[in-house]
């Protein structure tokens, strides 16, 4: 029974036709390998796959990025020059999406990093090698003056960046601002 304007639909296994189950199947864009729909890499060539691994669908990464995004550019600036565990967030600022293109908050990131590398050599190079040199004392002093003129350092740049003044330390800011040219590049 056909009505008018409807033609009467059939089963591919009614009519003899055969149909194929369009099924998705991810590849990856750089070398055509086949590659899981929740993978974020190429196993073969490591290139990222489009659309795997989005902010949203990871609970951990939205909530760093509700974290990230309730940060001003000045707070987060800070929080490279905490003395000792200062690094750990400039790690996260640097590794921040929200953070990828100020420029100036990586660059206290960068050398607030640089800070606590010198901050190391000063404990891990100079201390032990005091012990070398006949003069404990006057040795003993250097250290101690390297010491206080690191966290000196991270101290003034703590208040530079609570003005909210750029200042370009003499060589650890050199290196920092060299960092953030190569990156932007």
């Amino acid at each position: 029974m056909k009505r008018a304007g409807r033609s009467e639909r059939r089963w591919p296994e009614q009519s003899g036709a055969s149909y194929r189950i369009n099924v998705a199947m991810p590849f990856c864009p750089q070398c055509g390998t086949n590659v899981g729909t929740s993978d974020q890499f190429c196993a073969k060539c490591g290139g990222r796959q489009p659309g795997a691994g989005a902010a949203g669908s990871n609970p951990k990464t939205q909530n760093f990025q509700q974290f990230a995004s309730g940060i001003s550019n000045r707070q987060a600036a800070l929080l490279c020059y905490i003395p000792i565990v200062g690094w750990l967030a400039a790690i996260i600022v640097l590794a921040s999406e929200r953070f990828r293109h100020e420029r100036q908050v990586r660059f206290h990131a960068f050398q607030g990093l640089y800070l606590f590398v010198a901050w190391l050599i000063v404990e891990w190079v100079v201390s032990p090698a005091r012990y070398i040199f006949d003069d404990y004392a006057f040795s003993r002093m250097i250290v101690h003056l390297l010491q206080l003129a690191v966290l000196g350092a991270w101290i003034f740049m703590m208040i530079k960046v609570s003005q909210d003044q750029m200042y370009k330390l003499p060589i650890v800011g050199e290196l920092a601002e060299r960092s953030v040219s190569e990156q932007t590049t």
